[in-house]
């Protein structure tokens, strides 16, 4: 049989480094399905298109490489959508092959016609049909070119009539997609470096944009004996051998980086796009590096922004910089940062029988974890509890929809890791509402055989959203959840399962459930009332007042052990 459309756009795929393509088939993509299984390309068959956009994510962002999901027309491709928002986000680079209808059809209301510019475009970096099998080469490898080199999704539509049609003879159009070393001009560094060498307190804020980056960080933090604060994403790659650091930024983070940030006289800011503009100093004068021209000072007015890669950037701007001798600002927060570690790890259970919090738990996975593992967080408190407690140590990833703040991204991230990484640990910590969300894929890591380690954070509740209900001065509504045994529903799939509801039992169940070869879920009964609490003083007037008033109000509604079990559990 001769190529066809199909044949031709999977071996452009492959060329262009594609080795996984996450999806569901159907009518539409019969012919696609059928190239990709005579091609090297895996196929793993999604129970929900959301989690193969999750999982094709988070493949492209550990390993960079192009990453492909795959969906039939209509309500097929839709279904990705989440996961590609989150995807797109992240700057992982992503090619959706959505499937269409006829083209004969289109453009009449047709069963199933959806008009997948209209849908895609806020979460893609390129959107076109194939619109004839002329074209189906130079579309496909444009696709995959503005995936790699703009760093997000790629949707590909391609009508099914097309991908039926005879290939045509096109010229050879391939994938480039090398990265150049970007870094400001000479004059730029001379300027940046003549503020940082009269400034008597720097400290130096690192976000994802340092991957790759960490020497340079910390030689440019000895040299002016600066503080390092990261955000939640620059984590993995500012906290490990990093003696100058203070910690994560923002509500999540600690009093150390956030006092740091704001007591500074310069801020050198480094491939950081943090959002929340009121964590930002207000007379500091602002040094903004990124390598994304759109990010310098639209979150906070800067006084200097410059374009550049991180890594090449400090290296060109350490020999400018003259070595600092006072460190009293640096040794101030890092003693102060210290001090919060070391209370956050004397955390210990009241009593054997004694019911399990979430940062416990987290602290015990943290410590019989793989000293490589990829974690995995649904938004929320796993996510939260993740941040803080997790140590990366400059082997470990975490993954959490930072930017997307979508439920449900936690276990099907982990699906996508473990493709990816079959020799490493990935562990999702799950909360149960997210969990709950996508739990068809429990059936994917059998049918898969993907030996990803679940723990279900079971708080009975919405956790954050009861959080912030409480904090407005409401009695929460619609955030409860009844929950089964997931232990049991995982044994029902063929993972092992166990439930664990008292601190005595912890460290044995973490110590099995992690020594498993194969999938395993552990199910945790976590304390209901468990608040995240931000750094102090960080925590806004209305915030106190809110509490105050659902506390009251809880009481005039006969739930005061609530309010009870609230104090015992977040006072020491």
């Amino acid at each position: 049989m001769s190529k066809r459309v199909a044949d031709l756009i999977v071996e452009t795929l492959e060329t262009a480094g594609v080795r996984t393509c996450y999806g569901i088939v159907g009518d539409t993509m019969n012919r696609i399905a059928q190239a990709i299984d005579t091609s090297q390309i895996d196929w793993v068959h999604m129970r929900h298109e959301e989690a193969g956009g999750f999982a094709a994510g988070a493949e492209a962002l550990l390993t960079g490489r192009l990453t492909a999901c795959a969906g039939s027309c209509g309500p097929g491709s839709l279904h990705f959508i989440n996961g590609l928002y989150d995807a797109n986000r992240n700057r992982a680079p992503v090619v959706l092959i959505a499937t269409q209808i006829v083209r004969q059809d289109l453009g009449f209301d047709s069963i199933q016609e959806v008009d997948y510019n209209d849908v895609f475009k806020g979460c893609s970096v390129f959107c076109e049909m194939i619109l004839t099998p002329e074209q189906a080469r130079r579309k496909t490898v444009a696709a995959c070119q503005a995936a790699l080199t703009k760093r997000g999704v790629a949707v590909l539509v391609v009508p099914v009539d097309v991908a039926n049609s005879p290939a045509h003879d096109e010229a050879p159009y391939s994938i480039h997609a090398r990265r150049p070393v970007i870094r400001p001009s000479d004059e730029d560094l001379d300027e940046i470096a003549a503020i940082l060498n009269e400034a008597k307190s720097i400290t130096i804020y690192g976000g994802a944009g340092c991957i790759d980056a960490h020497d340079e960080v910390v030689a440019t933090a000895a040299r002016l004996k600066a503080p390092v604060a990261h955000t939640s994403r620059g984590k993995d790659f500012l906290e490990y051998d990093n003696p100058f650091n203070v910690g994560m930024t923002g509500i999540l983070g600690s009093p150390a980086g956030y006092h740091a940030i704001l007591d500074c006289d310069v801020l050198l800011l480094l491939g950081a796009d943090f959002a929340w503009s009121q964590f930002y100093p207000d007379k500091a004068r602002i040094i903004q590096i990124d390598v994304d021209p759109a990010h310098l000072g639209r979150r906070h007015p800067v006084e200097i922004g410059v374009v550049g890669d991180i890594k090449p950037t400090l290296a060109a701007l350490l020999p400018r910089l003259a070595e600092h001798a006072d460190d009293s600002f640096l040794s101030t927060y890092v003693a102060r940062f210290e001090k919060i570690v070391a209370s956050a790890k004397a955390e210990t259970a009241s009593s054997p029988g004694s019911a399990i919090s979430g940062t416990l738990l987290t602290k015990v996975i943290n410590e019989h974890a793989a000293e490589d593992a990829l974690f995995t967080a649904d938004d929320g408190t796993p996510t939260v509890w993740m941040l803080r407690h997790v140590d990366t140590r400059g082997k470990r990833r975490t993954f959490a929809s930072l930017l997307h703040g979508t439920m449900a991204g936690g276990m099907p991230t982990a699906l996508g890791l473990q493709k990816c990484q079959p020799d490493r640990q990935v562990v999702c910590l799950a909360g149960d509402g997210g969990f709950a969300m996508l739990m068809g894929e429990l059936l994917t890591t059998v049918q898969e055989n993907l030996p990803i380690k679940i723990v279900v954070y079971d708080n009975g509740k919405l956790g954050f959203v009861d959080i912030e209900q409480k904090a407005a001065g409401l009695v929460p509504v619609y955030t409860d959840l009844k929950n089964p045994d997931f232990s049991e529903v995982a044994k029902a799939i063929g993972i092992w399962g166990r439930s664990v509801h008292q601190a005595d039992d912890l460290q044995g169940a973490v110590r099995a459930w992690l020594a498993e070869p194969g999938p395993a879920l552990l199910h945790v009964k976590v304390k209901p009332m468990q608040l995240v609490m931000p750094p102090s003083p960080l925590v806004a007037p209305e915030a106190v007042v809110g509490m105050a008033v659902y506390s009251a109000k809880a009481m005039l509604h006969g739930k005061g052990h609530d309010v009870w079990e609230m104090i015992i559990d977040n006072i020491p």
